[in-house]
């Protein structure tokens, strides 16, 4: 009868860890879906640009304003912190809570120092006169890189949500599902950083 009573727990604790691995699967394959409308988002605003890239109005065009150097600071910066998000990652698959923050945490303050430098550069074009309403140029520019700068500020928030949850309740199967979509997130903010870089800066400059 014990053995029966084992057997039959083993079972139903086995069955009740398939169903969170499901659910967590659903999830991730939800969160998928709504990355890809993101790039739909995203893909709309590129296309904006390109087209109003040439409408200065008689204002500055990009080679004007952009300072390359400063641009490439701010790469760095949202690089950095997509390699010590996935050193959290790591921490996750190894179960250390500890790595996890500690990685989170430093993940953050590359993300708060990327969000610093363009609010700068966004205050620093504002007051040279060259604001969104200056040109459709402008707008555009504004618009593509302040979208991806509020993305980019709700993933710090998100991190340290995730931060104050792992701290309090572990790696839970939850907290992983959240971690992993966490992830994607902030390396999709990466790759279209790289978008904007190349599209926006680079080729402007030129």
């Amino acid at each position: 009868m014990a053995t029966d009573t084992l057997t039959h727990n083993h079972s139903v604790d086995a069955h009740a860890e398939h169903e969170h691995h499901d659910a967590g699967s659903k999830k991730v394959f939800g969160f998928w879906i709504y990355l890809m409308s993101d790039c739909i988002l995203f893909a709309c605003l590129f296309a904006t640009y390109v087209v109003l890239s040439t409408g200065t109005a008689g204002g500055p065009s990009g080679k004007d304003i952009f300072e390359l150097p400063f641009v490439l600071v701010e790469t760095f910066l949202l690089l950095f912190s997509s390699i010590t998000y996935g050193f959290a990652m790591l921490g996750m698959n190894k179960g250390s809570t500890s790595q996890v923050n500690a990685w989170l945490g430093l993940t953050f303050l590359f993300g708060a120092g990327f969000i610093a430098m363009e609010i700068y550069e966004f205050h620093h074009l504002i007051m040279e006169g060259y604001g969104p309403d200056r040109s459709g140029f402008l707008s555009a520019f504004f618009t593509l890189v302040g979208t991806h700068g509020l993305h980019v500020s709700s993933g710090l928030l998100w991190i340290i949500v995730m931060m104050v949850q792992v701290a309090k309740k572990g790696l839970t199967s939850t907290n992983r599902t959240r971690l992993m979509c966490l992830s994607l997130f902030w390396h999709f903010l990466d790759v279209v950083w790289i978008c904007v870089f190349t599209v926006v800066y680079l080729m402007g400059a030129m």
